[in-house]
């Protein structure tokens, strides 16, 4: 079994600073018409999309890697990639069910908006991530092998 890559905690915690901006933006766009926050959605939709099947090239990645990271100190430890990983999925999950509000049911738009900017805030302002929690939980009780 081969290592596995730990990761600077600080690049989910950048992004998820600005999936919590975006959300916020969705949420506040739907309150007076729920489609108003249907841009919004859809484009966290496409970002988490991103992130899940193509986390290398996310642009919340790069901008990561090339102009914040140089500006910080090393961080102090790494960590395992595979509970933020999980908690993109969990994020994607909930996208999901803000783009079956934009086609189907219009009130899932600020719900789901509001659920990722609960939990993106959560991970920015305090370094808890819910969705690493999740893992975290299913791994112990055998739901998730690693």
């Amino acid at each position: 079994m081969s290592e596995i890559k730990r990761i600077d905690p600080r690049g989910p915690r950048f992004g998820a600073a600005v999936t919590a901006v975006l959300s916020l933006i969705a949420f506040g766009t739907s309150w007076e018409s729920y489609l108003q926050g249907a841009p919004w959605i859809l484009a966290l939709f496409v970002l988490f999309a991103w992130s899940v099947f193509a986390p290398a090239s996310h642009p919340y990645a790069f901008i990561f890697k090339k102009l914040v990271r140089p500006r910080l100190a090393a961080p102090k430890e790494l960590e395992d990639p595979r509970p933020p990983q999980f908690a993109q999925k969990v994020g994607f999950s909930f996208a999901i069910l803000g783009v079956i509000g934009v086609f189907f049911v219009p009130v899932l738009i600020p719900v789901s908006a509001a659920f990722i900017f609960l939990a993106s805030f959560l991970n920015a302002a305090f370094g808890l991530c819910l969705g690493c929690q999740m893992y975290l939980g299913l791994r112990r009780l055998g739901v998730i092998r690693s």
